[in-house]
């Protein structure tokens, strides 16, 4: 056996250490890399179910409008409403669901008119309201959507 040979073979104190340590520094960057990807995911997950509840809630809202007696001078309400501010066709309502803790509503109908659908003034009614309804959660504004009620 050459002396290069022999040279190589008797000299490998510490080696597999240094293995060690590469593999250990491989599999931590894998972590990073993976715990970083589970972070990114839960993070898209919290805001989609909070846009999900919020336009859940509004539809929700809108369905209750407009299942309502029309209201010709318009109307503001929120829920949670306190005792003295409910919906003015529904004093008792004063509390969303319990799956909606958290969350808050503010629905506004103002008559416009049907040509140009710019606001009227109180009493100007034409049978047709903007219907706007402003979703908070902890305060924050999270959607606002409108739509249309008709008098029929």
């Amino acid at each position: 056996m050459s002396r290069i040979a022999r040279a190589l073979r008797d000299n490998c104190h510490g080696q597999g250490l240094i293995e060690a340590l590469v593999a250990v520094a491989v599999l931590g960057a894998v972590a990073v890399v993976f715990l970083s990807g589970l972070s990114t995911t839960y993070t898209a997950v919290a805001i989609q179910d909070k846009r999900t509840s919020a336009e859940s809630l509004a539809r929700s809202e809108f369905e209750y409008v407009k299942d309502a007696r029309y209201e010709t001078l318009g109307f503001s309400y929120e829920i949670p409403a306190t005792p003295d501010d409910p919906p003015p066709w529904d004093p008792d309502r004063t509390a969303l669901e319990d799956h909606y803790q958290h969350y808050s509503v503010r629905v506004t109908g103002q008559p416009i008119d049907a040509n140009g659908h710019f606001p009227l003034a109180a009493g100007l009614d034409q049978g047709i309201q903007e219907i706007t309804v402003e979703v908070y959660l902890q305060g924050d504004l999270v959607l606002t959507t409108r739509t249309y009620k008709v008098h029929r």
